[in-house]
């Protein structure tokens, strides 16, 4: 059984950082397309990031280009999430994701594993 366990959420002010991490249980986690998405109160959820399954490739959705960052310790089974420079309206619940994609997607149905997520809330 898979289980993806995210940690690191909390309470923080703009400006400052937060590091996200997911360990997961049950997955060959080097044969999986690691993703970060998030969901506001009454949004969609969204894209984040991704990363490949050997963490040479990132992508980014465009508002976080420079203020996060995603990687991946295939030997500690682990993905993070190192957030930078937070603002308001990145306030989430944030989820970690696996797929069997061969290329980072930034649909959610392309994900075949989800966390239960972890709430980032970041005040102004």
């Amino acid at each position: 059984q898979v289980h993806l366990v995210e940690s690191g959420g909390g309470l923080v002010q703009a400006g400052g950082s937060l590091r996200l991490s997911c360990s997961n249980s049950g997955l060959t986690f080097s044969s999986y397309i690691m993703g970060w998405f998030r969901q506001a109160p009454g949004k969609e959820r969204e894209f984040v990031a991704g990363i490949s399954k050997s963490g040479k490739y990132t992508y980014y959705t465009e508002s976080v280009k420079g203020r996060f960052t995603i990687s991946r310790d295939n030997a500690e089974n682990t993905v993070y999430l190192q957030m930078n420079s937070l603002k308001p309206e990145d306030t989430a619940v944030y989820y970690c994701a696996a797929s069997q994609r061969g290329v980072i997607t930034t649909t959610p149905t392309a994900y075949n594993y989800w966390g239960q997520g972890t709430q980032v809330t970041v005040s102004s």
